[in-house]
């Protein structure tokens, strides 16, 4: 990268605030006050994210009596369900290939249960009147190198000869570049139904709402401190009082679990991203983007990028950060040398968007799982259930994990937890410093991996075939 394109690209991030677009709102709600004392519940929900909120949300749509208590560290959405990137897929399993070599016995029920998950949130923001800026536009994975063009047509051959290409088209240069116009783009596979755009702290501020007016008891600036068995229920305590409960479900994801034995099981990735300026009439218009999709680039070390509500355009991803030990800290979440990066991979991708200024800049962690998608498990004699390790697309999956909490709780046994992706768990990850030096490993064989035309080394066809992986 020459220096003067160097200084370019950066200028444009000279005036960024390092804090979340979807976060940075004058009309966020005031959080709960913190709990004080001493209170009883029936269920209590650990964690303030999507996982935690839908699952507050069907616990009194299954059971209006029920009484439902959630608490949150800090505020509601604060973490990752207001750093992501909008993307709401109907996949509960990290995309359909990830689930196609993991459960192809199961794979027709999997995108079944997802579409009716995705169905179910459009319903559920239109019930509650969730003003997300929920859009059905759908989702393009675009090829920029010739491998990656075959690539997308093998998968497209393959998934029409699995009887799962419903909604799915392949695009040829030319009709790709008719939807988004990058000089970059060769190839493309469109999900036309299976993937939404949303606000995503506009939906967890949503479902906090929801859930108040249904009468669950939120509590935020309180963070689950301890959790253990109290007679026939559950204690946990918080810093400035205690809650008992007949059963608890655990959202906390990429947080330190208190169930301890399920930690091994996720570690964090840092992801960075960055929002435009929004874009002029004349800008937009030469980029096309009429039909509003979300996209995302093929490489391993991927990109994703989508328009917002007035038009910016949000682009993210390629670095995936895996700080030694697995330790989640704010300081992490501001990465400039990264934002640079990102930057010259924006202008490389729009060149005719040169000038336009980036206004937000920020990064966050991802709860991740050695098979990409959610594991789930109860403990306490099932007094406790937990659900973790979405890998980056926890904005849908997590509504069907709520289900699967609620499901385990209850005892039942449903569709839902027949699923062997529900009743077996990932491999979990090595203690340092082995978990560091592998993912490190990974990482680079991934880089090397896009620079030779997706050849695989002979570590990554290893992980392949022992099912295991790093992803963001």
């Amino acid at each position: 990268m020459a220096p003067n394109a160097m200084s370019r690209w950066t200028k444009s991030l000279s005036e960024a605030r390092p804090v979340s677009y979807w976060l940075d709102d004058p009309g966020r709600p005031a959080p709960e006050p913190a709990l004080t004392g001493a209170e009883t519940c029936d269920l209590l929900v650990v964690g303030g994210g999507y996982s935690g909120l839908w699952t507050a949300l069907l616990a009194k749509e299954r059971d209006p009596a029920r009484d439902v208590v959630l608490v949150e560290g800090r505020e509601v959405g604060w973490a990752a369900s207001g750093r992501n990137g909008g993307f709401c897929a109907a996949s509960l399993t990290h995309g359909l290939p990830n689930g196609l070599a993991r459960w192809p016995d199961e794979i027709h029920t999997l995108q079944r249960l997802g579409a009716r998950n995705l169905d179910a949130i459009e319903e559920t923001v239109a019930r509650h009147s969730i003003d997300c800026d929920f859009e059905r536009t759908g989702e393009i994975d675009v090829a920029t190198e010739p491998y990656q063009a075959r690539e997308l047509k093998d998968r497209y051959d393959g998934i029409r000869a699995a009887g799962l290409a419903d909604g799915v088209e392949y695009l040829d240069t030319g009709a790709v570049r008719e939807q988004v116009d990058s000089p970059t783009f060769r190839a493309g596979l469109y999900d036309r139904r299976g993937v939404a755009m949303l606000h995503p702290a506009k939906l967890a501020w949503g479902l906090k709402r929801a859930c108040l007016d249904l009468g669950v008891r939120v509590h935020e600036h309180t963070p689950a401190l301890t959790l253990k068995p109290y007679g026939a229920g559950m204690t946990v305590r918080t810093p400035y009082g205690r809650i008992r409960a007949r059963t608890v479900a655990l959202g906390t994801n990429i947080f330190p679990n208190l169930v301890r034995r399920v930690r091994s099981y996720t570690v964090p990735v840092y992801d960075y991203a960055l929002m435009t300026e929004p874009l002029t009439a004349d800008r937009l218009a030469s980029v096309g983007w009429k039909n509003r999709q979300g996209l995302g680039d093929s490489a391993n070390r991927f990109h994703y990028f989508r328009l917002s509500a007035d038009n910016r355009i949000l682009w993210g991803g390629y670095d995936a950060v895996y700080p030694y030990g697995g330790r989640v800290r704010a300081e992490y979440d501001d990465r400039p040398e990264t934002y640079a990066k990102l930057a010259g991979h924006f202008f490389t991708c729009f060149p005719q968007l040169e000038g336009v200024r980036f206004t937000h800049a920020w990064g966050g962690a991802i709860d991740t799982c050695s098979r990409f998608s959610a594991f789930f498990g109860t403990a306490h004699a099932g007094r406790v259930a937990y659900a973790a390790g979405y890998t980056g697309l926890g904005v849908g999956a997590t509504r069907f994990g709520a289900e699967v909490m609620l499901d385990l709780l209850a005892g039942e046994r449903t569709e839902r937890t027949e699923l062997e992706m529900v009743r077996r768990k990932p491999l979990p990850f090595p203690p340092e410093p082995f978990a560091w030096t592998g993912i490190a490993l990974t990482k680079w064989s991934l880089a090397r991996a896009d620079a030779q035309g997706g050849r695989r080394n002979l570590w990554l066809r290893t992980m392949d075939r022992l099912g295991l992986g790093f992803d963001s």
